[in-house]
């Protein structure tokens, strides 16, 4: 089993890459934000209980996944809510049940990101969409998070989304 963490401030294109990737390869994919949907219906963005559900909602399906032999494409963006100890626990669960994490960020040049913050894609899943109230939660230190472990970073500012998921797809062939 394979996870391909795909990381990135949100905007860059996560799902768009990871919908790609997911022709290319047969892996699932397994859109964060449909978690996040999930459990804030129930408990207020950040409040305990939230990021308790999340959480074991997360790894819950990486562990079933592992046990079933699915790999999964799983999109995540980095921010001050979540845990320190999930990845490595995220590790530690793929890793016993005989898979592999690969991380995979992707970046954007600022102003491409801003642009890509107010695309209509995004509205569809309840997703930030205004460019000030991205600058106002990255001010306020909202996407702050540990560096995640070394893997590639890909550049997505020129990029399809179909090229980045090929080179995706070819680095995770050569590991």
């Amino acid at each position: 089993m394979n996870l391909i963490f795909l990381h990135s401030m949100p905007g860059v294109g996560k799902l768009t890459v990871a919908r790609e990737l997911s022709r290319l390869t047969g892996f699932r994919v397994f859109h964060n934000h449909l978690t996040v949907d999930l459990v804030s219906s129930l408990f207020a963005f950040g409040s305990e209980p939230f990021v308790t559900l999340r959480e074991q909602i997360w790894l819950a399906a990486f562990s079933e996944a592992a046990r079933n032999k699915v790999s999964l494409i799983f999109t995540f963006s980095p921010e001050r809510t979540v845990r320190q100890d999930f990845i490595q626990e995220t590790l530690d669960l793929v890793e016993a049940a005989g898979g592999r994490v690969e991380f995979v960020e992707l970046t954007c040049a600022e102003e491409e990101l801003e642009r890509r913050i107010e695309g209509p894609s995004r509205k569809a899943f309840g997703k930030l969409v205004a460019v000030e109230q991205y600058r106002s939660l990255k001010h306020a230190g909202a996407f702050h998070f540990p560096k995640l472990p070394a893997g590639i970073s890909l550049d997505t500012t020129d990029q399809l989304p179909g090229d980045t998921a090929q080179r995706i797809s070819e680095y995770i062939a050569s590991r």
